[in-house]
């Protein structure tokens, strides 16, 4: 019986791809994170002398958690979550604002591509460190620098993501569209941008969780009536000792990290419900809007149809 209990636990467990529910995920997740912290509390565990890490470098679940209250209450956390929070969201979403058009346009022409490629190797591998005190020259030590910052270490990747998608999109639907009497532009916005949208959104999701970890670089230098974040709370814990608070600190982005992620997860399966399964509301909503602009570009941009001969063809082609 035994045995055959653990043949199947093999078989739950080493099966290739194998689905897993939803509550399998969560309860997953769980036990590893309770894992951790045993493993967190062992190595802590006992008086000083005894300890395998010692509480210098490490302090134990008890001694770490105690001080929350006083990271909350003396060291005003929700401003400095909210502060860190916004600077990121303003830098990702200027961003797409720019990185997603350039991206398309590179993706449908690859003599584009071409011209940008060598920016965007060099914005993809330039050390942000070194980044950082050319944005304080430009912009100055303020606001606008952590922003920017944001913008600069994320723009290229997020070019790249794009134009990545939308060379990824098969030939044999844009064949379809030109047969089927599309013009450029159409291919473009109604074939191209909306098949390659959710390989984009997903690239986005996972970007912004690295660009929430860009922004402790950019906190570490502040002005002075300037609102540090958390990543100026964290150089002011290094020089005072405060070696709790850190690890709060660390502890805290990666649960704010996971809420927004969740959020945008919502927001994947509302707007691509056939890929991700979701019941399609915000896609809705999306079409539902859009209905005006289409009825409006129709009237200003209407042409009689023609009938699409070999030369017409060839002419769409170009």
């Amino acid at each position: 019986m035994n045995s055959s209990f653990l043949d199947r636990l093999l078989r739950n467990w080493l099966t290739l791809r194998k689905p897993v529910s939803r509550l399998q995920a969560v309860g997953l997740g769980v036990a590893c994170i309770l894992l951790c912290l045993t493993g967190w509390w062992l190595i802590t565990h006992g008086a000083n002398e005894s300890r395998l890490v010692g509480p210098l470098t490490l302090p134990s679940p008890a001694e770490t958690f105690s001080k929350f209250s006083e990271l909350w209450n003396d060291f005003a956390l929700t401003r400095n979550v909210l502060v860190t929070l916004r600077r990121v969201s303003i830098g990702f979403a200027l961003a797409l604002m720019v990185g997603i058009p350039i991206g398309v346009t590179a993706g449908c022409f690859p003599r584009v591509h071409a011209f940008l490629s060598p920016l965007i190797m060099i914005g993809r591998n330039v050390p942000l460190a070194a980044v950082l005190p050319l944005m304080i020259f430009i912009f100055g030590a303020g606001e606008k620098n952590k922003v920017m910052f944001i913008f600069v270490a994320s723009v290229a990747f997020v070019i790249s993501d794009a134009a990545r998608a939308i060379m990824d999109v098969s030939a044999r639907y844009i064949d379809t569209a030109y047969t089927l009497g599309a013009s450029r532009w159409q291919t473009i916005s109604k074939v191209l941008v909306p098949l390659a949208a959710p390989t984009i959104f997903s690239a986005c999701r996972q970007m912004f969780g690295l660009a929430f970890g860009y922004i402790m670089l950019a906190e570490s230098i502040k002005i002075a009536d300037e609102v540090g974040g958390l990543g100026y709370q964290i150089q002011i814990f290094q020089r005072r000792g405060f070696r709790e608070h850190i690890y709060l600190i660390i502890l805290v982005i990666p649960m704010v990290a996971l809420v927004i992620d969740q959020v945008l997860a919502w927001i994947q399966r509302q707007l691509f419900p056939h890929m991700h399964g979701g019941d399609g509301m915000l896609r809705s909503l999306v079409r539902i809007t859009l209905i005006p602009w289409e009825s409006l570009k129709s009237l200003v941009f209407y042409r009689t149809p023609v009938s699409l001969s070999s030369a017409a063809t060839e002419e769409r082609l170009k």
